[in-house]
């Protein structure tokens, strides 16, 4: 068994924390786990492309285009773009919440609608999962707390092959003590909004 997922958003959306997590959580299951990131100008809201691959035998991070078994999309413009990286068995999981590039704050330039981006999401891949991860996460506590709901939500996946109690103690073991609780609720949150 070999898994892949790939995942994307922009800086500060907690791409990296949730990687850790998942590869720390494939290895608490005993599997073999290789990871990568790519990253632009993170800090200014840059993308962000974090591969963890995870299994019997797994011995690099990189991944054959078109052959992750999972996209987890932080930000719907960056799911839109990274769709290559899956092939129409690719599960996507999709928060809809935009992160705006700064020419599109500034004014100069508009972000695609969010009904267009999951339309087009959705007419590549059937199997399309979207969420309000950072709605959920105001529900919870701090908007901050979205990747914690996306892993949650990642745990009710069908077929995910880490379960939830496994990833809930990977994420408990990578946050501060301090925001632990709001983590748990976050996940929690996540984990039923798609379960």
């Amino acid at each position: 068994m070999k898994y892949t997922v790939q995942i994307v958003g922009v800086g500060g959306q907690g791409v990296l924390l949730a990687s850790m997590v998942l590869g720390n959580a494939a290895m608490d299951m005993g599997f073999d786990v290789a990871m990568s990131e790519v990253h632009g100008m993170a800090q200014r809201g840059g993308s962000v492309l974090s591969t963890v691959r995870f299994g019997d035998g797994v011995v690099s991070p990189l991944e054959a285009a078109g052959s992750a078994d999972m996209i987890m999309g932080f930000e719907p413009v960056e799911t839109c773009r990274n769709l290559s990286l899956g092939n129409r068995d690719t599960v996507v999981l999709m928060n809809m919440d935009p992160v705006l590039p700064s020419m599109v704050a500034a004014g100069f330039e508009e972000y695609p609608s969010l009904d267009l981006l999951k339309e087009r999401v959705s007419s590549e891949n059937p199997n399309t999962i979207t969420i309000d991860a950072t709605d959920i996460a105001v529900k919870a506590g701090k908007a901050v707390a979205a990747n914690a709901v996306m892993i949650g939500a990642v745990g009710a996946v069908k077929g995910f092959p880490i379960p939830k109690d496994v990833l809930l103690k990977a994420l408990m073991s990578q946050v501060p003590e301090k925001f632990r609780e709001l983590n748990a609720k976050a996940f929690e949150m996540g984990y039923s909004a798609i379960a």
